[in-house]
């Protein structure tokens, strides 16, 4: 990567970590990111889409988007690119919430939840699957904002979300 990126993306990180971080907004921000840990929240909201009829087939598109999303991001691009997280390499940096996988590259959090998001969204009224794009889109920033992600890991998992909602409900799911 190079060297003009990777200090852009460090100062971003302090950037958010000296002026959008505060006693008020820490906790909010701590809390919802973890709300994503294994895809909980996008899991438990696609499971209870199932026990619907008329949300069935989102529940369906978005759990088959989560498995593409989970294979392509947490088992097989995370392994093989190994990219450090940020508190690891930016001098100062402080991350608000513990990580446990080593690897940070792409935002497997951000994955997740643009995959559940654009895999429903054609299956809800306009205003939910509006809802759920700025939820996801806010569990992206989140990662930003506890400095567990650089914005290009974000971003790579919003590019790979996408996709995978895209192909469950184009390539899978259209098929039915």
């Amino acid at each position: 990567m190079s060297e003009f990126l990777l200090e852009w993306e460090g100062a971003a990180l302090l950037w958010i970590q000296e002026y959008l971080r505060g006693p008020l907004t820490d906790p909010v921000f701590s809390f919802y990111t973890q709300l994503g840990n294994v895809g909980m929240i996008w899991i438990a909201l696609s499971l209870l889409m199932l026990c619907f009829k008329r949300t069935r087939r989102a529940g369906v598109a978005g759990l088959l988007a989560l498995a593409v999303g989970f294979v392509l991001t947490n088992l097989t691009i995370k392994p093989l690119v190994g990219r450090v997280r940020p508190w690891l390499t930016v001098e100062g940096l402080n991350a608000l919430v513990t990580e446990h996988d080593p690897h940070s590259f792409p935002s497997g959090h951000t994955c997740a939840a643009l995959a559940a998001a654009c895999a429903w969204r054609p299956y809800l009224p306009k205003r939910w699957g509006n809802a759920a794009l700025i939820c996801a889109v806010l569990m992206g920033l989140s990662r930003l904002y506890v400095g567990v992600h650089f914005p290009t890991d974000v971003l790579a998992g919003a590019v790979i979300g996408c996709l995978s909602g895209w192909a469950v409900n184009k390539k899978i799911l259209s098929h039915r």
